[in-house]
């Protein structure tokens, strides 16, 4: 019962989505106009669209209201107009049916169209484009040449058509593009044709089956259709007369929000001019008028095949069949010691033959070294780095722990600071020890409530700048170092946080963990907050001559001598002229795209990389294994052309999932009464939205108040990740992850005290939001059946569990600093250590001491002292970053946070033994130069 009631609700909500993803309405209703500037409506936004007029042609053929039917249709064919498949003909074949009256035929075209668009047929069969149900063998020019029976399966794609002919004149145009198809083409597509500036934004957002797009000259600005929204954007960005609908001018906006897509501008005019515009760089090609029309085509299937080609997985693929004797030391290649065994061949059977075929330990033979590549893997990370907005990426095969530790030691050296984020993944602060760097750590915004940590704020990062510049210490910080987006789903405003800081030192280095948001480089929306599309926007505003007008204008303003508090108060402006920017950003690929597991990419953006590359192959020798498993290298490969050929539609598909999530979550009667998924307005304190947005489910809510939200905030919540309040059905996080795991089939991300964090990604499906739906509503029943028959005694202590839970929570402690042994040579304001000497003091076991966490010689040491110091790192999970770092100096609020943890697990910490420190006598010795010793090494530059 609770999943009928359960169910509709997703369905309902995503066809709110196709028509205003955050409005209200009735359950039922739909709109007098459909709006095309509604694009968080995904694939299962389209799919409930059909899904409606397959329901209203039902009812109208049993003698029900054809009006409904009507109305369905003329809705659906506004937004189709922006699609290939059904395209023109067959959408034309739908609206006739309608109009003679004939219903059977309409549920017979409309039933059969529905299906081969959630089948995906089109793409394959012949017979879905055919406008007779019997599919009689016939080919009319709708249908692609290359489909039929002997036809080889080959990838299916759409190009756009923008041009000034008038609509009448689009079916045959349609045809004149079919007949440059080719039997020996590797790659089928069909045109969309749109006639207009806003129809091509339009489709260039609604159609994630997009690869190309054609620009002619001559098409009008405004769409036909209802695009208020829209219209308030274009009017912003100066595109009010006719005259502004230029092809270039075109090709700039769709290359912002797709820039995967080929653009090709076809021209009548001075192509010559306009082809040496810098300008034009954004185009693949530029044409003269239609001379060359079968050359264009060539060109798009050119452009297409440069993304498919996979440099390292197509030589693995050939290496793999062929006939290779083997004299090295990895038995397993070729899979003789596997398939020949009596003992193991299940495992063969298990993973299939070519994965045996496909292993080596040789670079050469097709192969390639991912030490120092130079071929294929060299011509895949080049690939990767045009796929992510990069300079250069690095593949890592063994995890971004891996890539932070590398990008850390390549960066800074011993006596350098880096300001890092006290709550970032563990490999940040091994990081620092391997470096010899000393971190001064940085404290994000407290969740108490749900025992997790947000984000930095700005203001405190400025602050440790600043406060590094009064000691007369800047020059010694070299490196920000940030978590984005967090573990929760909090997102930086990327290109805020690294020009104020710019501001202050123009050439400071940026690295970003990415880790959980690879998968933002392929949406529109969270790319302007990833690392890589911050500092491709700050590069183009430091070359638009404004920018310098800016800081001037600024500067003026502030006077010479500004003070602390106002330059935290202002949105500074740095000096375009001397920016050194340097950014680097770690994806961990396997987390949220199609690589197998430890499959991770280095990201660089970096004016001054000839200056640390000699490190950095040092920091690739030192962490790389010499023997890299070659499928993970073919994953990484495999996993960016899947991204620039449909990420864009992936990504948009796990955002609408985790949008019915929350709706149906939050919206259901009896699942709500226990669980709820926390909001942006949860998530993110209201100081940190100054736009005022609270969440993307929110009444009157649309994807421009989102975008809105996404430009100007501090903070944004990830959409796709989803913190799931379980603490209110008397579960803590660790208890009802196990639950959904071993009763239920499903597994979650991580816990907190009281939540548990799920998260969307490109795998997911509708399947598996109603599975998800269905198991809560099962727990919500069986908590509500349990207290209704347990009586008072039961409700009571459900109470108590609940009040424990979300009330009873400890305060979460914050880093102290690092004991005086540490800090010989720190600043005044600042409380940067040296972790790496507190790292080592452990290895020294006469040294250490240890105390359990209950005794009272604890409680006696922090009131009289000597303090008590960590030897160690200790990282409970939850939370999941450490309360306790090497050197730092324990406070009452970190023992009372320990002592009333109930979490099983406590990296770096044995209960039996208790807490281990370094003893007071090693900590006097600590620092004391020893004889003949040399002095200590100056900050690397």
């Amino acid at each position: 019962m609770e999943l009928s009631r359960a169910i509709p609700t997703i369905r309902h909500h995503l066809r709110l989505k196709s028509q205003g993803w955050g409005e209200t309405c009735p359950k039922d209703a739909k709109p007098a106009q459909q709006r095309i500037d509604q694009f968080f409506s995904g694939p299962g936004g389209r799919a409930d669209n059909w899904r409606d007029l397959v329901d209203a042609a039902k009812a109208w053929s049993r003698g029900g209201d054809r009006a409904k039917y009507d109305a369905a249709l003329a809705d659906l064919s506004v937004t189709e107009e922006f699609h290939g498949y059904p395209g023109l003909q067959l959408m034309a074949a739908l609206r006739e049916a309608a109009t003679t009256g004939d219903a059977a035929t309409s549920l017979a075209l409309a039933t059969r169209l529905a299906q081969a668009l959630t089948t995906r047929s089109f793409r394959q069969h012949a017979g879905d484009w055919n406008t007779n149900d019997e599919g009689n063998g016939e080919t009319p020019d709708l249908v692609p040449q290359m489909f039929g029976p002997h036809a080889a399966r080959r990838p299916y794609f759409e190009t756009l058509i923008v041009t000034g002919l008038t609509s009448g004149s689009w079916p045959a145009l349609a045809n004149e593009w079919r007949k440059l198809r080719r039997p020996v083409d590797q790659f089928a597509y069909e045109p969309v044709i749109v006639g207009s500036l806003e129809d091509a934004f339009c489709a260039a957002m609604l159609n994630p089956n997009l690869a190309a797009v054609v620009i002619n000259e001559g098409f009008a600005l405004r769409s036909r259709h209802d695009a208020p929204v829209l219209r308030a954007m274009t009017a912003s960005a100066g595109l009010k007369d006719e005259s502004d609908a230029s092809a270039l001018r075109l090709a700039h906006i769709i290359k912002r929000v797709r820039p995967e897509l080929d653009l090709y501008l076809m021209s009548n005019r001075n192509v010559e001019e306009m082809a040496g515009n810098p300008e034009a760089d954004v185009v693949r090609r530029i044409f003269y008028s239609v001379e060359e029309l079968l050359e264009l085509h060539l060109s798009i299937l050119e452009g297409v095949q440069d993304r498919y080609d996979t440099p390292f997985f197509d030589n693995l693929k050939k290496y793999a069949q062929r006939p290779i004797g083997t004299f090295h030391a990895l038995p397993i290649a070729r899979g003789k010691s596997v398939f020949k065994s009596d003992w193991i061949r299940d495992m063969g059977e298990f993973y299939g033959l070519n994965l045996f075929l496909a292993e080596s330990s040789a670079t050469t033979g097709g192969l390639d070294s991912l030490l120092e590549p130079t071929g294929n893997i060299k011509k895949a990370q080049d690939k990767a780095a045009r796929a992510l907005g990069a300079d250069r990426v690095f593949f890592v095969t063994n995890g971004t722990s891996t890539s932070n530790k590398m990008a850390v030691q390549a960066l800074i050296g011993p006596g350098d600071i880096a300001i890092v984020d006290r709550n970032c993944h563990k490999s940040h602060h091994y990081g620092m020890v391997l470096a010899g760097a000393q971190p001064l750590y940085v404290e994000a915004f407290p969740m108490t409530e749900y025992s997790m940590y947000g984000a930095v704020p700005l203001k405190t990062i400025k602050q440790a700048l600043l406060s590094a510049k009064a000691d007369g210490r800047l020059d010694r910080v070299k490196l920000l170092d940030l978590t984005n987006c967090t573990f929760d789903g909090h997102i930086y405003n990327t290109r805020r946080v690294m020009e104020e800081c710019l501001a202050i030192k123009p050439d400071l280095i940026f690295l970003w963990d990415e880790a959980w948001f690879g998968f933002a480089r392929f949406s529109p929306f969270l790319r302007r907050r990833t690392a890589m599309g911050a500092a491709s926007e700050i590069e183009a505003w430091m070359h638009d001559p404004k920018s310098v007008t800016a800081y001037e204008a600024q500067q003026a303003e502030l006077g010479k001598n500004p003070s602390d508090q106002v330059l935290l108060k202002t949105r500074l402006i740095p000096d375009p002229r001397q920016i050194r920017l340097r950014v680097y950003q770690t994806n961990s690929t396997h987390k949220s795209m199609s690589a197998i597991r430890q499959g991770s990419m280095l990201a660089v953006k970096d004016v001054e990389f000839h200056t640390v590359e000699q490190q950095f192959k040092e920091a690739v020798f030192t962490h790389a294994s010499t023997s890299p498993n070659q499928q993970l290298i073919a994953s990484l490969d495999v996993s960016r052309r899947q991204m620039e050929l449909e990420g864009y539609g992936l990504v948009a598909n796990a955002i609408e999932i985790a949008l019915a999530i929350r709706q149906a979550v939050n919206t259901n009667p009896l699942i709500s009464r226990y669980f709820r998924i926390l909001g942006a307005d949860a998530m993110v304190p209201a100081q940190y939205r100054q736009s005022g947005f609270t969440d993307y489910l929110a009444a009157g809510t649309n994807w421009a108040s989102a975008l809105k939200s996404l430009d100007d905030d501090e903070f944004c919540l990830d959409p796709t990740r989803m913190t799931l309040v379980c603490g209110t059905a008397g579960f803590d996080g660790t208890q009802f992850k196990g639950i959904l795991a071993n009763d239920h089939n499903i597994q979650v991300n991580k816990t907190s005290r009281n939540s548990v964090l799920l998260q969307s990604n490109i795998n997911n499906t509708r399947s598996d939001v109603a599975h998800l739906v269905r198991v809560l509503a099962e727990i919500a029943g069986e908590v509500d059946r349990g207290l209704t028959q347990g009586g008072a005694n039961a409700k009571k202590t459900f109470e108590a569990r609940v009040k424990s839970l979300m009330t009873d929570v400890p305060d979460l402690p914050n880093f102290s600093h690092f004991h005086q042994s540490f800090r010989g040579d720190a600043g005044a304001k600042t409380n940067e250590g040296d972790i790496r000497s507190g790292f080592y003091a452990a290895y020294d076991a006469a040294g250490c001491e240890y105390i359990r966490l209950a005794d009272p010689e604890i409680d006696r040491r922090l009131k009289a002292g000597p303090d008590l110091v960590s030897a160690s790192f200790v990282i409970p999970y939850p939370p999941g970053f450490p309360i306790m770092v090497p050197g730092q100096v324990i406070t009452q609020e970190t023992i009372d946070f320990m002592r009333k943890l109930d979490v099983k697990e406590i990296h770096g910490y044995d209960a039996k033994e208790g807490l281990k420190l370094v003893r007071t006598e090693a900590l006097a010795k600590i620092g004391r130069p020893k004889p003949g010793a040399q002095p200590k090494l100056k900050a690397a530059s």
